[in-house]
């Protein structure tokens, strides 16, 4: 059964918003993405499809960005349709080529260059807003079927 926020269409639930400037806020970010996982009645399989990929952002947003912010925002569309969007920001240097970055086999660490493509193919929605010098927005949403 799901909670009466997300039950009830005339409730909004507010959205969370979780710092990422420490190594333990990522075990923290992804603990919440679970936590909204599971209130929102998603299977085991879309949990971990939505953790995994607000991993990745959050681990990228850290190492990358120099830290930022997490938003989880639980969806109701005009169809009764529950989701998840994750908004990850941060104040980093930004991308230089969104493109190449988003190419299986690009990583400008020791990964294997999966990252913001795997993240693309976990969810139903993926927007990325990045230049040098401005920081980076992603923003994911997964919905239940």
């Amino acid at each position: 059964m799901l909670p009466d926020e997300l039950t009830d269409p005339g409730r909004d639930v507010p959205p969370l918003e979780h710092a990422v400037r420490a190594e333990e806020d990522l075990l923290t970010a992804r603990h919440a993405v679970r936590s909204s996982a599971v209130a929102a009645g998603f299977s085991i399989v879309d949990q971990t499809k939505i953790v995994t990929a607000a991993s990745e952002l959050v681990r990228n947003a850290y190492i990358h960005g120099g830290g930022g912010t997490m938003t989880i925002t639980v969806l109701r569309d005009d169809r009764g349709r529950i989701g998840l969007r994750l908004r990850v920001r941060d104040d980093g240097p930004g991308i230089a080529d969104v493109d190449r970055a988003m190419t299986d086999g690009f990583s400008t660490g020791a990964g294997l260059g999966h990252g913001l493509g795997g993240t693309r193919r976990l969810v139903d929605e993926f927007t990325i807003d990045s230049a040098p010098g401005r920081g980076t927005t992603i923003t994911i949403t997964r919905w239940k079927p």
